[in-house]
């Protein structure tokens, strides 16, 4: 996932922001030489990443488990053609 999220953020276009973030933190962060800009982008993305996917379970938890109870009674559709 880390690839992706990197993958998304090159060549885009950039804009500033102001973000408050604890002191100890920004200090250990820049005594370890950590980029703070780009760890923030890094971690607001996995963050919008696990939103969307989360909202996507649940947009479609109704039809999965409609589907998955049809499979339950009915079989899988093409079972008959499985050759294991």
């Amino acid at each position: 996932m880390r690839m992706n999220i990197q993958r998304n953020l090159r060549g885009s276009n950039r804009r500033a922001a102001n973000v408050t973030l604890s002191s100890a933190l920004l200090d250990e962060a820049k005594q370890l030489g950590i980029n703070i800009s780009q760890a923030c982008e890094q971690g607001l993305a996995a963050e919008l990443a696990a939103v969307r996917k989360a909202r996507w379970q649940e947009e479609n938890g109704a039809a999965i488990e409609e589907w998955n109870n049809w499979v339950d009674q009915n079989g899988l559709p093409l079972a008959r053609y499985r050759q294991f």
